[in-house]
């Protein structure tokens, strides 16, 4: 409740609760009435006991953790969602023998491996940021070669995909990375690690298109070309997302 009937101040840094001794301590910015006075409204008998001016540094190192738990909730709804994906892509790529699909599906399961590292990273210092970033740019390599593979392999061997199914998929996962491209906008500019899901989030929508325009070819030319071409073109945007996480200097 206090959370909520704060959270519209801007000039707050940070919230810390002592249940037992039912104290509330606030790091902010500027005069400390409208704090006092959206909490007094709540009608839990608030009062202020003290204020005084915090050091540059205590003020810095509220900055950094207020940042840091806002990238910690992004990176987890990022790891949520994309984990979710994957096993409704993959099952839907499975059942209508779609390259697209499960390319698209194989570079969800990266992502959340990606993510979970990000979210790992949170906190650590560069050099364990940057670390992060480099290995989830190695996971996205190795994913780019088993795409490329899985297209060569249904080249050879030939596929029926599903037009329909492929389409409908594809709008879902559009509409999921979309909302994680949202999410990750504004830490883009953070470390290493969060540059890295910039560039994953912005390559999953430009994918999601793609196999959504390879599903309509399909059904318009009767052809199973159109989705293994999106699937090659899947597995060289992620082999060039890769390239650009690995040359990441933090």
């Amino acid at each position: 409740m206090i959370r909520l009937a704060l959270g519209g101040i801007e000039q707050i840094r940070t919230l810390s609760f002592d249940l037992s001794k039912r104290q509330l301590t606030v790091v902010h910015d500027g005069n400390a009435e409208p704090i006092t006075a959206k909490l007094v409204s709540l009608g839990l008998g608030a009062s202020l006991s003290n204020t005084q001016a915090a050091d540059p540094g205590m003020l810095q190192l509220a900055t950094n953790a207020a940042a840091e738990a806002q990238e910690s909730s992004t990176l987890r709804w990022l790891l949520a969602i994309n984990a979710f994906m994957f096993v409704v892509e993959i099952t839907a790529g499975l059942i209508a023998q779609s390259a697209g699909l499960i390319a698209d599906s194989l570079d969800m399961f990266a992502d959340a491996a990606v993510y979970g590292l990000a979210l790992y990273a949170v906190g650590h210092g560069v050099k364990s940021q940057l670390r992060a970033a480099h290995i989830a740019g190695v996971l996205q390599l190795i994913l780019a070669v088993g795409v490329i593979a899985e297209v060569g392999r249904r080249f050879i061997f030939g596929s029926e995909p599903e037009s329909l199914t492929m389409m409908t998929i594809a709008f879902i996962a559009l509409i999921a990375n979309i909302g994680c491209l949202l999410l990750i906008s504004r830490h883009r500019e953070g470390g290493a690690h969060m540059k890295a899901s910039w560039i994953f989030s912005a390559n999953d929508v430009v994918i999601n298109l793609g196999v959504i325009l390879a599903g309509g070819l399909v059904a318009w030319t009767g052809s199973s070309y159109p989705d293994l071409v999106i699937g090659a073109i899947v597995g060289l945007i992620v082999l060039n997302g890769a390239r650009r996480i690995l040359a990441l200097k933090g």
